[in-house]
């Protein structure tokens, strides 16, 4: 579920992907320029009608377009790194039994070292099972 500023308050770091994106977004745009000057200024020029060979009202669609399809493709490259998707990767589960109507709790035991304290609150807030592992309690709720 959704709360909105949970980053904030938990004190987690603002994610890099907007600068993956500008990266991606500026890669695209010189590729796509570069595609049209080579093609239409360097390699091939043609006089139609007398206007030049190398028009930049006319580059921006394409330029546009090249932009958008190197920054989505990007993107998405990013996300199946980011989260070790790659093809044939066996996923990371802790439980079998997380599923759509059950979620897993993680607590780190290292710096939480009142036990006691964490196995009680978990059952209270309705925790179907808590259990220590070596490293941190898991809570099935």
């Amino acid at each position: 579920m959704p709360i909105h500023g949970i980053e904030a308050k938990l004190g987690v770091k603002p994610s890099r992907l907007p600068i993956a994106a500008f990266i991606f977004g500026i890669t695209g745009t010189i590729l796509g320029f570069s595609l049209l000057f080579y093609t239409m200024a360097y390699d091939w020029p043609m006089n139609i009608g007398g206007k030049p060979s190398m028009p930049l009202p006319n580059f921006v669609p394409v330029t546009f377009e090249v932009t958008i399809l190197i920054c989505a493709l990007g993107m998405v490259a990013t996300f199946f790194f980011r989260n070790h998707l790659f093809p044939g990767r066996a996923p990371r589960v802790m439980d079998l039994r997380a599923t759509d109507d059950r979620f897993i709790i993680a607590i780190d035991a290292k710096e939480n070292t009142d036990h006691g304290l964490i196995d009680n609150l978990l059952k209270e807030a309705g925790a179907v099972e808590v259990k220590y592992n070596e490293r941190k309690y898991v809570s099935y709720e």
